[in-house]
Formats: C-alpha cells, structure tokens, sequence
C-alpha cells in the first residue's frame, strides 16, 4: 500500500501522485510497489532491500552520488496474540520503520512491513508540515521515543502487579510471566542503544541537513530516548534482582521440604527395625515367644521414635 500526503497553506491532505514536498507513506509493500520505488521513484535499490528487512536494526545509510539518504528506527509494538508463544502473556518487539530521505525529488518516504503505530497517529490529522521533511522525520522520531517509555511503563505496572500476586503464591504462571517481560525488557534495550547512536550520527549533521529548530528538537529527542533507556536498565535490574530472590526462595522451600521429609524418614525408621527383628522366623528372648506379647515391639517403636525425635530436636540437625 502506497499513500502520498501534502501539505497546503497549513493543512495536510492525501493526493494521488507523488510530488515535491509531499511525505509517501508505504506500508507491506508489494512486489510491484517496490520496482515502483526504485524505477519511479529513484530509491537506491540497496536502500529498498534494507528498507524489506525485518531483522535490520536501528541505522543510518548515505549515498554522496544521489544525496539519498536511508535512517531506519526501531519502534516499540505488543506482540500480536496469534504470534506470541502463550497469548495469556503481554510481550513486547520492535520492527524497523525505515526513512527515505530524497533531497533531489524533495520527498520523504516511510516504509514499515506492518501497521505502524506512529505513521497511524501522524496519518490520523496530527498537524505536520511535509514540505519540512527533516522535521517530519525527527517527530516521528520522537513520537517514536513516548512509546518507549509508555510500553515500559505498562510493563513497570504489570510487573508490580505480578510480584504481588507472588508473594501469596508461587505459581508458575507468574514465573512465565516474568520471563516474558524480562524478554521484552532485552528487545527494548538493545533497540535503544542502536537508536541513540543512529541519533547521534544524524546529529553530525552529515546524514540529513539540520536547521537551528531542528537541532532543539533532536535533542529532546536524544534526551527521550536515553530516559527510555535509563528506565529499561533499572527495571531489567529490579527484576533480575527479583527473579534471583524467588529463585532463592523456591530453593529454600524445597530444602525445607527435605528436612521435613528426612525428618519423617528417620522417625519411621525405628518402628520398621523393631517390627522387622520381630517378623524374623527366629526364637525370640525367653519371656517374649507368647502371642500376648505384641505390645513389646508397639511400645518399643513408640519410645524408641519419640526418643529419635527428641533427639534430633535437641541436636537442631532440622531448623
């Protein structure tokens, strides 16, 4: 899908062709689509293959012969149910969106594989200039940072959220949980970093050419960016720190539930040798071969098990 956007004396509307100061927006591009972007449309045939990638990461590409040049950035999205590994579970990605900048046609381009969230906002009556096409693409960019942090304030919330449940019981399903958002915590980090330093390539200026009110703007979005990550490297901590405490505490559980068991296991033990010497196909002491003597082993058991655990109290072999 290929859509084109112009702005007029102050407000911005679709048109059907591409033209000079207009913004393309290309989403899930079709075979056909894409032979129009390079043959049309004059992108440089590397920068459209990069542009196809969902793997690529954060970056910025320049060609000195066109002056084309290609930034991509990573945004923040909820996995979809139907791609996630348990659907019950909020997870969260990046994908690319990948910036075309085409001085000599005076065209930007923004090219995503899926639905973008913040090509969504800008396309829905949000005030921009596309005839400003640096400044376009850096509020996207900063659109793009909120994100960030409004995804990792949602997992702050669920995490809070989880531990509590925890700390009545240890269930699995919030173990699980925190997994998934230690995952989404590691996709965010590492897209964070990439961004910053494809941010601070384009604030040498030789990527895109930066006015004055550019350069502000860029900043704040710096200053974004690197909140977002300040707040992922914090909460990856904290739930580190979390995850190894509960690690600690099922392990303590289970040793509590071996002393107990072992406890169990050396208090029945006296009752199973007094009765196994008594079971033997052997003659017993004089005084103890009449059948009304079956309470001798039973009392023998009896104290002999209650002096295994006075024992074992008074040794505090099981705290």
């Amino acid at each position: 899908m290929i859509e084109f956007f112009k702005t007029r004396e102050g407000v911005t509307h679709a048109v059907d062709a591409p033209e000079p100061g207009c913004w393309i927006n290309v989403q899930s591009p079709t075979p056909d689509e894409r032979t129009w972007l390079i043959d049309e449309l004059g992108v440089m045939p590397e920068f459209v293959s990069a542009a196809m990638d969902d793997d690529e990461r954060s970056r910025t590409d320049f060609d000195d012969d066109t002056g084309q040049a290609l930034i991509i950035a990573d945004c923040p999205f909820i996995e979809d149910v139907h791609e996630a590994e348990d659907a019950s579970i909020t997870q969260y990605d990046t994908h690319p969106l990948s910036f075309l900048v085409l001085p000599e046609q005076d065209i930007l381009v923004t090219v995503s594989l899926r639905e973008n969230r913040t090509v969504q906002v800008f396309k829905s009556g949000r005030k921009i200039n596309t005839n400003q096409r640096t400044r376009l693409l850096l509020l996207m960019m900063m659109h793009i940072s909120h994100g960030y942090v409004t995804y990792l304030r949602n997992i702050e919330r669920q995490f809070n959220s989880n531990e509590r449940i925890l700390r009545k019981s240890l269930r699995n399903k919030e173990l699980i949980k925190m997994l998934g958002f230690e995952k989404s915590l590691v996709y965010f980090s590492t897209s964070l970093k990439s961004t910053e330093a494809t941010l601070a390539r384009i604030s040498a200026g030789r990527v895109i050419k930066l006015y004055e009110e550019d350069r502000d703007l860029l900043d704040d979005v710096l200053i974004e960016i690197r909140q977002a990550m300040e707040m992922c490297t914090i909460h990856t901590r904290v739930l580190t720190g979390t995850m190894d405490t509960y690690g600690s505490v099922i392990s303590n559980n289970l040793n509590s539930t071996m002393q107990i068991l072992a406890l169990i296991t050396l208090i029945i033990a006296i009752p199973t040798v007094v009765f196994s010497f008594y079971g033997m196909n052997v003659e017993l002491p004089t005084g103890f071969s009449f059948g009304n003597t079956w309470w001798v082993p039973l009392v023998l058991s009896i104290v002999g098990s209650l002096a295994m655990a006075l024992w074992v109290k008074k040794s505090k072999l099981f705290k």
